[in-house]
This record gives structure tokens, sequence and C-alpha cells, in this order.
């Protein structure tokens, strides 16, 4: 059996306020990680750290915003000075300031949207390469979607920013396996979320998820076990994958 030992590992989770953020500093925390939680905002961080430091696990709050690099560049050096190394990094800060017609979109929402959902996670791995690399390697997850493989009307620049994480994945998997980094990717589908709530009330999608094989959206805790694999050490030979964790969308749509 697969025992998940992240005991002495140092894990960054972006976005890790709320939703698949949080539940996914949660189960490294359980699996041993000190995990160092990040978002825009320290005060609802600060919340979560400490349920998990109440829980006899280690977490730490550090804000950052993904999308300033001064910021990311601030994160790897307090990380480096306050722990040494870093083993594990999960890329799931994301943003999605506008829904509808492709081409009405306002340069400012298209920018923000790349801001954080492409050009984040590409300087967080830049950024953090060096420390894993001196660490002695680490596991890489970014948080991408279904929208990389079937963009949904309505998303068409969120979708672009999800395929290109896709790509950004495979590319940094190809060029530095060799340096003991491994970089994956988890496609969640329609997730019980804040970030997904309004979506998630439209009649159409309720339809939707009726017929899909899972039969309802999933949960944050259904992200979980898929990113424990990918960071663990039963998954070495395991890079440059996108793991598909939609309860069947993807094959019923």
């Amino acid at each position: 059996m697969l025992q998940i030992d992240l005991n002495n590992k140092i894990a960054i989770v972006t976005g890790a306020s709320r939703g698949i953020g949080e539940a996914i500093a949660r189960g490294l925390a359980d699996c041993g990680a000190h995990v160092i939680l990040t978002s825009r905002k320290k005060e609802s961080l600060q919340i979560i750290a400490e349920s998990i430091n109440n829980n006899q696990q280690k977490a730490t709050a550090i804000a950052c915003h993904s999308g300033k690099l001064e910021e990311i560049e601030s994160l790897i050096q307090t990380v480096r000075q306050n722990y040494g190394q870093l083993d594990i990094l999960i890329n799931n800060a994301a943003t999605n300031p506008y829904y509808g017609p492709a081409g009405d979109i306002s340069p400012e929402a298209f920018n923000k949207t790349l801001e954080v959902n492409l050009r984040g996670p590409y300087f967080m791995m830049s950024a953090a390469l060096p420390l894993m690399i001196e660490s002695g390697g680490g596991s890489i997850v970014n948080v991408a979607s279904i929208a990389a493989l079937k963009p949904a009307k309505g998303q068409a620049v969120y979708a672009m920013t999800k395929a290109g994480l896709v790509s950004l994945t495979e590319s940094f998997a190809n060029e530095y396996g060799h340096q003991g980094i491994r970089v994956n990717a988890i496609l969640p589908g329609i997730i019980e979320t804040q970030f997904a709530q309004a979506l998630i009330d439209n009649p159409a999608v309720q339809k939707l998820l009726s017929r899909i094989p899972a039969a309802r959206a999933g949960k944050t805790k259904d992200m979980v076990a898929g990113v424990l694999y990918l960071v663990s050490e039963g998954a070495a030979y395991t890079t440059g994958a996108s793991l598909v964790m939609d309860g069947g969308t993807t094959i019923s749509i």
C-alpha cells in the first residue's frame, strides 16, 4: 500500500486561503509537511494556519500576490532564510474576472487573468527552482482546469491561461527533470468553491452535472488525494502529466 510520508518536507501552496488551495494545504499537513500558506491577504491565511497548528501540524502564513514578481521573490527568499529548503510547490492561485463573449473582454480583465493564472505560476516556478534543486529535488503541481481541454463558452481567456499552464507544466518537466524536479498538473472539473459558485448555480450547469458519470459537482476534498500522490515518492516516475479530476465531465460532454 502507498504510504505518503511528507515529514521534514517544506511545501508552498498558493491561493491557500480557501477552496482547493486550503484543502490541499490541509492534506499536505496531514501527511507531515510544513506548509507555507500564501495568498494576497494574510488575515484569512492566519486562521487556517492556526487551525493546522492547533492540530499538532505545521503551517505558516505569508502574504504573497502570485501576480507580483517582487512578492514572489520575497516569498522564496523568506523560505530560504527560515527553512533552508523547498520540496513541494503547489501553484493553485487563480482568477477569472470576466465571463462573457470572447470578443468583449476588457484589456484590464485580460491582463489580470494572464497575470495571476499564467505569469504568476511561471515566475513562481522560476523563483522556486534554485532552492528546490539545492534541496535535492522537488515536486511541483500546477492546478489547471478541464477548461484547458474543452473551453466553455464565456471563458475564452481563462481557458487559454489554463491551457498555457498545462504547456508550462510539460516544458518545465522536460527541462528540469535531470535536476530532480518533477512537474505535473491536475485538471479539476466543476468544484464546489466560492470561486465557482456562480457557475454551479447556473441551471444549465446543474443539468450538465446530472448527466456526467459522477452525477455531481466535485468537492475540494476530492482534489487532495491526486495531489498527494503526485508529490509523493510513489510518483517518482511521473512527470509532465496532467491528471484529469472531473467526475467524468470531459468524457460525457
